[in-house]
């Protein structure tokens, strides 16, 4: 477990408690199972975006409270500079960069992912989230798993999605795919 797990597992579980939400509660309106949403509580898993943007949903919160333990303060405009953003540590498939974490009251949620081309399809389960995406890839080829579609985005190509539909990304050639997700609320 890395620290940054561990955190965001505790500010988790203490939010629910706080707001007096049942573990079944929570679990039920994230789409988990019971022990599927212990595990995370726990830290014995690690988070996928969706999972968190589910459980911030669900607590009336911002992701960004989650991920970092303080509120976004910036209302009027967030610069990013050339490969800046905020690093989330998911698992060793997907490295995300949150462009705009410290904004407050975000409709999305812009993220530049890169995959590391050892994952392969089937290797990483499918996710869904409220809302939509927008996934527009600048390096390498990306192999978008969409319900039972698969979809291959080259550099240029987009796909926009409602993210409900269960999906997952992977790159291939062995070369690591980097692209822009930007995720709605």
């Amino acid at each position: 477990m890395t620290e940054q797990l561990g955190l965001i597992a505790e500010r988790i579980k203490n939010l629910r408690e706080i707001l007096k939400i049942s573990v079944e509660e929570i679990a039920e309106k994230c789409g988990l199972s019971v022990e599927e949403y212990l595990s995370y509580e726990r830290a014995e898993v690690d988070f996928s975006f969706s999972v968190l943007h589910n459980i911030a949903k669900v607590l009336g919160i911002d992701v960004t409270d989650i991920i970092t333990g303080e509120s976004a303060k910036l209302s009027k405009f967030i610069v990013t500079r050339a490969g800046g953003g905020h690093s989330i540590q998911r698992n060793n498939a997907y490295e995300y960069k949150h462009l705009a974490l410290n904004f407050q009251n975000k409709i999305i949620e812009p993220f530049m992912v890169t995959l590391d081309p050892l994952y392969k399809i089937g290797s990483l389960k499918l996710n869904s989230h409220a809302g939509q995406e927008f996934d527009y890839v600048i390096e390498g080829e990306l192999k978008i798993i969409l319900d039972n579609k698969e979809i291959t985005l080259r550099e240029g190509d987009s796909l926009f999605y409602d993210s409900s539909i269960p999906h997952a990304m992977y790159a291939l050639n062995n070369v690591p795919a980097k692209f822009l997700a930007i995720v709605t609320k």
